[in-house]
């Protein structure tokens, strides 16, 4: 067995068709680091971090990213304490550490002395996958959103993040930052909504990140008043079927294990559970 921290170096250009062959082991699972890989070749001005690799015998058997979010990738609980006691040396500079939740324990439980309390610690968070067609029927009015519709997506945007992180992606001076994400996801097509006859924004959500093999799902929302109505069903339903058919063959994303109602709406469309997610956040 490696020792601490042995075997674990930065990963570059030159490792990236190792590190694509290793996220293939679990596409779906790891669609964030197969999308970070292949929009930034594994270079560091791109990446905006780091990726480590930890290898055994001339192969890299894990890895793990290192930016605003650290994620171990295809890590067992050793590989995690191993990237866990690498972290330490260098002090948390993430804001965020998720992944499978085995290996997210793991590599907590290693840091957890020295990094501090976190702000929330989301241990049970039900990973989910939709291969095939939904099962209910697609709201037929759910569209791609655009520059034009930023007056109502933004605010949405603001409110879903609040109230799912419970802090504003506003506070501290991130408004500029905020507002040219999601910008960004609407040119690329990623961004997705559903209006009223009034031209109110009461469904959204987004594609989070994106690979030839999968999709991840990010901030689902439904305006309050309108919640419980199946809004978010067939939302849902429209937004799977639009991006099966012209971004990933596959649609995931995660939820937290207490959130009853998303939950039922998800099942509903058909989407099933496929692994237990974690999230540690700062």
């Amino acid at each position: 067995m490696l020792t601490t921290r042995q075997g674990i170096r930065q990963l570059g250009p030159a490792d990236l068709s190792a590190f694509l062959d290793l996220v293939a082991l679990d596409p779906v699972v790891n669609v964030f680091a197969d999308y970070r890989a292949r929009t930034t070749s594994l270079e560091q001005r791109w990446l905006g971090g780091e990726m480590w690799g930890r290898w055994l015998g001339g192969d890299l058997v894990a890895a793990c990213h290192v930016g605003a979010n650290l994620v171990p990738i295809q890590a067992s609980e050793d590989d995690a304490r191993a990237f866990g006691e690498r972290a330490l040396a260098r002090g948390r500079t993430v804001s965020t550490v998720v992944g499978p939740h085995a290996p997210v324990s793991a590599l907590w439980h290693t840091v957890a002395g020295h990094w501090g309390r976190p702000r929330d610690i989301r241990w049970q968070q039900p990973h989910l996958e939709l291969g095939g067609a939904p099962l209910v029927e697609p709201d037929p009015l759910v569209r791609r959103t655009s520059r034009e519709d930023l007056g109502e997506v933004y605010p949405a945007c603001v409110a879903m993040y609040t109230e799912e992180v419970g802090v504003s992606p506003e506070h501290g001076g991130g408004a500029e930052l905020y507002r040219a994400r999601v910008l960004q996801l609407m040119a690329r097509g990623w961004s997705f909504a559903r209006f009223d006859e009034t031209g109110r924004l009461i469904f959204k959500a987004e594609v989070a990140c994106a690979s030839p093999f999968a999709a991840q799902i990010q901030g689902v929302y439904v305006v309050p008043d309108l919640r419980g109505q199946g809004v978010a069903t067939r939302g849902m339903a429209a937004v799977a079927d639009i991006v099966r058919r012209e971004i990933a063959p596959t649609v995931s994303l995660y939820v937290n294990d207490w959130n009853t109602p998303a939950r039922r709406a998800y099942e509903t469309v058909g989407f099933v559970e496929t692994a237990r997610f974690s999230t540690i956040m700062f």
